[in-house]
């Protein structure tokens, strides 16, 4: 009996192990997720208000023109 005991002991031991890595891995992505959303937002909000693309008449023609 006591040798079932401490293979129980064992194997919740093994899992709160894994349970912590478990969470620093989904912590880890949870930042990652919203350091993506930020830059996602950012890109978006300088998209419509034109940042990223120059006015068409600031636009040289191309070389061969």
């Amino acid at each position: 009996m006591e040798e079932r005991i401490i293979e129980l002991e064992k194997r919740v031991a093994y899992l709160d192990m894994q349970i912590e890595e478990l969470t620093e891995v989904i912590n880890s992505q949870q930042t990652a997720l919203s350091d993506l959303q930020n830059q996602i937002n950012t890109f978006s909000e300088k998209m419509e208000s034109g940042e990223l693309v120059k006015p068409i008449d600031d636009e040289e023609p191309p070389p061969h023109y």
